[in-house]
């Protein structure tokens, strides 16, 4: 008899962090579970923190009489303030954990949201470093990621996969962690044999002006893919415009992810875009590449020697439309057979000349502070990245 499928509430509010919900929506959907993203304000539609657009499936007050087998509060601010306040959201999170329940929150939200409302209950939690001191001493552990008992803390976006893959251990068991959801994810380390980074043919990438850069998106991309790109660079003060390929601004991503364009791309063809970067899903990808006039802006880009990169199956279709051609590329493990340059894919992120590309979702993070690092130097990236707990280079 077939287990039955697990349920995750994942709740949202104006300023929480959309990198922390993609992440969960796309691993969580990735093993089976059915995901809800529940808004706690009067709007369905939120702008979370770097002002990325996500639209939840519901409001939290639906979710009142329904049971979940695991709830997780993401980080953000003024997002984890707006989740602590919500009464409706702290009625059911108490009951589900007076029943013994999975739940866990990111960056701010264990101190903001769990300290406050006695969910730590004497378990030993982390949060981002700058509200460790909102932490009771007796609970507060200076770590990336801490488990004890059923909840589960992490400090910062950085750290976000991780803490979304030591969840589904327990939520899905071990067996299905070891054989899918690593394989899906490729977070660092998945595989002995992987190569972190490699740089051929180095050129400069820094700019004079403040860099202009270009996300297209369609229907069934990757959400980890688009938003976490996005948020790294306009944290590190990157113009970003994320452009729809679709006839709308409101896109459903690979795993279901609600995501609202910043333009559509149809009517931003003529703008002057310093960076291409094309996120990944294979029925995402093969939707940009059918898109004729971004694939002549990319060979637009490759005549003038601007930068242009993609993450998995992305790079796929960039080398099909000969635009890795005489390149170093990877592409996620799945789909590497399908490069025609096969020497670099055991690398997780691959610069060549202009170009970048990465494995896929678990590389995402590493490959958007890596053109951060070209763009404006290791600085920047290192400041960006410490800022996100992240380990950088």
């Amino acid at each position: 008899m077939e287990a039955p499928q697990k349920k995750v509430l994942v709740t949202i509010a104006y300023g929480s962090e959309g990198s922390d919900v993609v992440t969960l929506v796309d691993l969580f959907s990735g093993g089976g579970a059915l995901v809800t993203v529940a808004s706690v304000e009067n709007d369905i539609q939120i702008e979370c923190s770097s002002f990325v657009k996500l639209v939840a499936d519901t409001f939290i007050s639906e979710c009142e009489s329904q049971i979940f087998d695991l709830i997780v509060l993401p980080g953000g601010m003024p997002g984890s303030e707006r989740l602590r306040d919500c009464k409706v959201l702290r009625k059911i999170a108490e009951a589900h954990a007076k029943e013994g329940r999975l739940y866990g929150a990111f960056s701010e939200a264990p101190a903001v949201v769990l300290e406050t409302w006695n969910l730590l209950n004497g378990c030993q939690a982390t949060c981002h470093p700058s509200f460790m001191d909102q932490l009771s001493s007796t609970v507060a552990v200076d770590a990336r990621m801490q488990v004890d008992a059923m909840v589960t803390s992490s400090q910062s976006p950085g750290s976000t996969l991780d803490f979304a893959l030591s969840i589904a251990a327990q939520l899905f068991g071990k067996k299905m962690l070891n054989e899918e959801l690593l394989k899906l994810m490729v977070p660092r380390g998945w595989n002995k044999c992987e190569v972190a980074k490699e740089e051929y043919n180095v050129e400069d990438w820094s700019l004079q002006h403040i860099p202009q850069m270009l996300v297209p998106i369609a229907n069934r991309s990757d959400e980890m893919e688009i938003v976490i790109v996005v948020d790294v660079l306009r944290r590190a003060k990157a113009n970003v415009v994320v452009a729809s390929v679709e006839e709308s601004l409101d896109i459903v991503a690979a795993r279901g992810t609600k995501i609202v364009a910043d333009r559509l791309f149809k009517d931003d063809i003529l703008s002057n875009y310093d960076l291409i970067y094309l996120p990944g899903g294979w029925y995402g990808a093969q939707k940009l590449g059918s898109t004729e006039q971004l694939i002549e802006l990319l060979r637009e880009h490759v005549e003038s020697s601007k930068v242009y990169g993609a993450t998995c199956a992305s790079a796929v279709m960039l080398d099909t439309k000969g635009l890795l051609k005489g390149k170093n590329a990877t592409t996620h493990p799945h789909y590497s057979n399908k490069l025609s340059n096969q020497s670099s894919v055991n690398v997780r992120v691959v610069i060549d000349g202009k170009v970048i590309t990465s494995f896929g979702t678990g590389s995402t993070m590493e490959c958007a502070l890596s053109i951060v690092e070209k763009l404006f130097g290791m600085e920047r990236a290192n400041d960006v990245a410490e800022a996100m707990a992240f380990s950088y280079p």
